[in-house]
């Protein structure tokens, strides 16, 4: 009786155990990324200053003004933080 009182108390915390465990790495999972992006660089000229920044549908919106004088505007991936497209005006 003494066993079998000793196995089911074993189990029922290997039971606990467990489904702590298993909550734990699904919260671990669920959470994601922090949203940080990584460092990167925008692919421009030396010299080229970023002008202002805008939040556009998971995307950044970079107008940059260029040493030449000119402007364009990066559009990067929030994820990756990859330039995706530039919009400049007609030269």
């Amino acid at each position: 009786m003494a066993l079998l009182k000793a196995l089911v108390i074993g189990m029922g915390v290997l039971i606990v155990a467990g489904t702590v465990t298993l909550v734990a790495l699904i919260v671990q999972r669920a959470g994601g990324d922090s949203g940080t992006m990584p460092p990167r660089a925008l692919g421009q000229p030396a010299g080229t200053r970023i002008v202002s920044v805008a939040g556009a549908e998971g995307r950044l919106a970079v107008l940059v003004a260029r040493p030449d004088g000119s402007e364009r505007v990066l559009l990067v991936d929030g994820r990756s933080g990859r330039v995706v497209g530039e919009l400049r005006a007609a030269e």
